[in-house]
């Protein structure tokens, strides 16, 4: 036996262990997976992760459309144009927390529990949430921008903390045949965050249009405002974070409580039911309980199943799908506003007609492309299925930015064409690789590894997104003036390029559809775990 098959069997019961507690094992997670009804549990799952994704999308957006008013306040000596350096690292900060708050959070929800981990990341959100709000200056130093810039490295990681937990967190409490589009509904959120960033904009430039007018230094109030904003949703659903019980596979498959899986199961089903719990059953489950923590090891089993090529190819897959992704949907999302410039979305050169149409313009983008492209996702992923839907995202993106690229002197006389066709590519963002790369890792991987891989995966790609906003700016501005973006038509076509190398590497993930999370787990076993891991389930 390998010791990757010895770890394994170190996890087993015994054979009296096993047999004592069979019933339990085997009605626990079916009821789970019979459950296909909408209950209370269920709503209230996609609340409490769905809030979260709403509030990471609207803070990381958000970044879009106050930076001009920064530029208004705090750089008048150059016309309200912030350096191509600073602006990107006010944009990038956020991403580089993300990036570690992905890696650390995966990995403590595979240590210690989805339980014990799930809702420190919202306590990090609404502190960095507030604390950006409220960025000040010293009266020689620091300036309000490079506090601004900390906070939101701050922030970031709350951020990226949500990715592996909320998506491990909703794949263990969902049924084979709507997992796909119940993590969808979670990751659709983003859509929502982004569109609500927009609106709250308006409607504050629209409370302060007179003070603005006045003085532009009014604009300092607004952009707190919008930024604090972010918080609220957080604070409404910490409550039912910190409650979320452990889920039931992780409880089954690394806890080995199956006691504390079936009172879970219970909780999450309709029926309700539980099985009847003896005495002797509680012992066993206890010493099993027991034997499984003394003998836990992730680093250890985290080595052993990523050593075979097969289950590694799988996390090349899903990161490098991601990374590519990233460069591109990043790349153009934290950038928007120059596209709508280049679109025609420009004000009158009054201070508040700018920002406003520079917002009106974010709105309509997100209403035409960003959110219709996530629910084609939720209403079509468990009929088409991962990897398909994926493959048409990455083909038509590139089709896209090809004539976005080639076409773009002459697009921009056209203004509607314009907007059609780069709302289009939000669309296909989003009913697309933007989604998908969300949701693969998220339920391909064993229980033991699933939120440490979903966050190398998430963190992949928020590598690409650091790439794409530090250079973004400085390759747009190659050939021309600086705030000209001379270089923007070649850019977009390197992003025509990057999304047809990611309709590629999407050949390395394997189609989950239809398919239960135990039978996902028995995949990428060898033989002599897959019969150790079928005699624990019988």
């Amino acid at each position: 036996m390998s010791s990757s098959s010895a770890h394994y069997a170190e996890k087993a019961p015994s054979i009296n262990e096993t047999s004592s507690l069979e019933p339990q094992t085997k009605g626990g997670l079916e009821n789970l997976e019979e459950q296909q009804s909408w209950n209370w549990f269920t709503i209230r799952t996609l609340i409490t992760s769905g809030t979260g994704f709403f509030t990471d999308a609207y803070d990381v957006f958000i970044i879009n459309l106050i930076v001009p008013m920064l530029g208004y306040v705090y750089f008048k000596e150059t016309g309200g144009h912030i350096p191509t350096g600073t602006e990107g690292a006010l944009k990038g900060m956020a991403s580089v927390g993300t990036l570690i708050g992905q890696l650390v959070f995966g990995y403590l929800g595979d240590t210690y529990g989805r339980q014990k981990i799930y809702g420190m990341e919202l306590m990090i959100i609404i502190l960095g949430t507030l604390l950006c709000a409220m960025a000040g200056s010293n009266a020689k130093g620091s300036t309000v921008i490079e506090y601004l810039t900390f906070w939101r490295f701050i922030l970031g990681i709350g951020i990226g903390g949500d990715y592996p937990m909320s998506a491990t967190v909703t794949s263990e409490w969902a049924s084979a045949g709507r997992r796909g589009q119940l993590m969808s509904i979670i990751f659709s959120m983003q859509g929502i965050g982004n569109m609500m960033a927009s609106v709250m904009t308006l409607i504050v430039l629209a409370c302060f249009k007179t003070a603005i007018q006045a003085d532009v230094d009014n604009l300092d109030y607004v952009w707190r405002i919008c930024v604090g904003l972010g918080c609220l949703p957080a604070v409404s659903t910490i409550y039912l974070r910190l409650t979320m019980p452990e889920s039931p596979r992780y409880a089954m498959d690394v806890e080995n409580d199956v006691e504390k899986a079936n009172a879970a199961v219970a909780r999450a089903t309709d029926n309700g039911a539980t099985t009847t719990t003896t005495a002797a059953d509680a012992v066993a489950n206890q010493a099993a309980v027991a034997e499984a923590k003394a003998k836990r090891n992730h680093n250890r089993a985290f080595m052993e199943y990523f050593s075979r090529w097969e289950n590694l190819k799988v996390l090349i897959g899903t990161s490098s799908t991601w990374f590519l992704l990233d460069i591109a949907f990043y790349g153009i999302s934290l950038n928007q506003s120059y596209v709508l410039n280049a679109m025609g979305f420009v004000g009158n050169g009054e201070v508040f007609d700018n920002l406003w149409r520079t917002t009106l313009g974010n709105l309509i983008v997100s209403l035409l492309g960003f959110v219709p492209g996530y629910w084609f996702t939720v209403f079509l992923i468990e009929k088409m299925g991962r990897k398909k839907i994926q493959f048409m995202g990455f083909a038509m993106l590139t089709i896209l930015f090809l004539i976005l690229s080639l076409a773009f002197n002459k697009l921009k006389t056209i203004v509607p064409l314009f907007v059609a066709v780069f709302t289009l590519a939000q669309f296909f963002f989003n009913f697309g690789p933007n989604t998908t790369t969300f949701v693969v890792p998220g339920e391909v991987f064993p229980t033991r590894v699933r939120a440490t891989a979903h966050g190398i995966s998430a963190a992949s790609g928020k590598l690409g997104a650091i790439l794409a906003t530090f250079l973004f700016n400085k390759v747009a501005e190659i050939g021309g003036k600086t705030g000209e973006h001379a270089f923007l038509p070649q850019l977009l076509g390197i992003f025509a390029g990057v999304m047809a190398l990611g309709f590629f590497a999407t050949f390395l993930i394997p189609e989950t559809k239809g398919m239960t999370l135990e039978e996902i787990e028995k995949r990428g076993m060898s033989p002599e775990e897959l019969e150790v891991y079928e005699a624990r389930q019988k």
